[in-house]
């Protein structure tokens, strides 16, 4: 697939490196501009861009920034876009968003409303970077890591979660947007490597 990156810290740098390695075509972009991506790109074969570039022509886009710098995507350029939110809200670092703190909306929720139009799916937010990174296994490994997928999109979650497989993790149908509260921060599957059942019963048993 051609797939556009926004962000190059952990998680985001962890996805160009593993998603060149299994060959799919991406472009990373970073708010410093594709000068700051020099080192990145060379090691990965990936295409330093901005974040128009990034996500034109892309098949599928990952956001791995701060919440709080959602609102400065260009959203227009999200419109019909599969976007995979990784992102999780950390107040200390975003500041004070209401509908976050409060939990009225999931992370998530908040972003799909900021990119107007996108297809917004959930995943990456619960695994560390270095897992990520290196513990994927094949499919029917026992103890294989799993990940919850979480998006109102049938299609787009089903290739999501094709992508997640092929990375080496076991997808998770994680519900709806709205109901991706239960793999944010402070909930029994994050950060936690459980395996898929572990993931069913993690995510069954979050508390608001």
């Amino acid at each position: 697939m051609k797939i556009g990156i926004i962000g190059s810290g952990h998680i985001g740098g962890t996805l160009t490196r593993r998603l060149r390695t299994l060959g799919h075509d991406v472009t990373v972009a970073n708010s410093r501009g594709p000068q700051s991506l020099t080192d990145l790109a060379t090691e990965t074969g990936a295409t330093a861009g901005t974040v128009e570039e990034a996500v034109q022509d892309a098949e599928l886009v990952v956001i791995a920034i701060p919440v709080k710098a959602v609102p400065d995507l260009p959203a227009a350029l999200f419109d019909g876009k599969l976007v995979v939110d990784s992102d999780n809200y950390y107040p200390q670092r975003d500041g004070d968003i209401p509908e976050l703190l409060d939990r009225s909306l999931s992370s998530s929720r908040w972003t799909a409303d900021h990119l107007k139009g996108a297809r917004v799916v959930k995943v990456f937010n619960n695994i560390q970077a270095a897992h990520l990174m290196d513990a994927g296994k094949p499919a029917g490994t026992a103890g294989r890591i799993a990940l919850p997928v979480a998006g109102d999109d049938a299609d787009a979650k089903r290739i999501v979660m094709e992508l997640v497989d092929e990375l080496g993790f076991d997808p998770v149908d994680g519900g709806t947007l709205d109901e991706s509260w239960r793999q944010q921060p402070d909930t029994p599957v994050y950060g936690t490597d459980r395996d898929a059942d572990g993931v069913r019963q993690g995510l069954a048993a979050a508390r608001p």
